[in-house]
């Protein structure tokens, strides 16, 4: 009796495994981010958290990464679940263009949501003398790290301004945070750089540089065209600047593969739109995310998960 209470507990406790789905089972989830001086960092730990906190068994890791290119790369390759690229490094992936770091057309990847816009934002030690974009030829500049989504926004403004690589009297490939302290040791005039308003390597470099925020003309972004958009750093952004800068602004996507389930895609996405005031918390460019705006101008498939979602909500019909 004992033996066929036993076989019986255990074949009901096996059909109670199958029947049942496995919540318990652990969801690893990499957030690709950039570097830890940029925005996509913060935000990407932002993530994390509310990942970790709201999807029941998941172990999360935030990875930070070149940024865009190196982060359409790695979803590619299955090495990440979720991460932040500019809108035209992924238009670029879907394509496969291999000057920009794409050798194959990278159609696993699908968008979970457009976020907020990145600003193209050169700066320049004052000392330097650079004011305009006509002041660069001659002068040392960073464009960020080789084939990086910032390089890539840079090629594309120089070639819109008529200015080479070429031009200028030196060219290093750098991301924020180097860019800042060759700049700080008079070792660097100028750095172009892509990021949310407020970025941390540019408010570091105020509190002990005089600097000057090169304006970028609309008539310049226009001739670019989408997803080059004119745009504004207003004001007092930083420390020292008393006026408007006219700019290029790119959106940045949330992206994520389709070897990343329905529901985690769903859960990613749900959960990043009901805490929205913790990502705005982690870093002021989240203000402008919007869920009203989050599957406009994607130029790859939404994920179906993602989609899922929007749907509930409204947005997509």
């Amino acid at each position: 009796m004992t033996k066929m209470m036993t076989r019986f507990g255990a074949a009901a406790l096996l059909c109670t495994a199958l029947a049942t789905p496995a919540v318990h089972g652990q969801e690893f989830i990499n957030v690709l981010t950039g570097g830890t001086s940029g925005v996509y960092y913060p935000l990407g730990v932002a993530l994390s958290e509310i990942y970790a906190d709201g999807i029941e068994g998941s172990r999360t890791q935030v990875q930070a990464t070149k940024a865009s290119v190196e982060n359409l790369n790695l979803l590619a390759q299955g090495r990440g679940e979720i991460a932040f690229a500019l809108g035209d490094s992924v238009a670029l992936a879907w394509e496969g263009n291999e000057e920009a770091g794409f050798p194959r057309r990278l159609e696993s990847l699908r968008a979970i949501a457009a976020i907020y816009p990145n600003y193209v934002q050169i700066v320049a030690d004052a000392q330097s003398g650079i004011v305009t974009l006509e002041d660069l030829p001659g002068k040392s500049m960073s464009v960020g790290a080789p084939a990086s989504g910032t390089e890539l926004n840079a090629r594309a403004i120089f070639e819109a301004a008529g200015i080479s690589y070429d031009d200028l009297g030196r060219l290093e490939y750098l991301p924020y945070a180097e860019s800042a302290e060759l700049i700080k040791n008079r070792q660097l005039d100028s750095t172009l750089q892509s990021a949310g308003l407020g970025v941390a390597f540019i408010q570091d470099l105020t509190a002990t540089h005089s600097i000057n925020i090169v304006a970028i003309p609309a008539e310049i972004v226009v001739q670019i065209g989408e997803p080059y958009v004119p745009a504004i750093i207003p004001a007092g952004t930083y420390r020292g600047q008393d006026d408007d800068i006219p700019t290029a602004a790119i959106g940045n996507i949330l992206v994520s593969h389709e070897g990343v389930s329905d529901e985690t895609a769903y859960q990613m996405t749900k959960l990043m739109f009901e805490n929205l005031d913790r990502m705005r918390s982690a870093h002021s460019a989240a203000a402008n995310i919007d869920i009203n705006a989050a599957i406009k101008g994607l130029p790859i498939p939404l994920h179906a998960g993602a989609e899922r979602y929007y749907r509930e909500q409204g947005i997509i019909q």
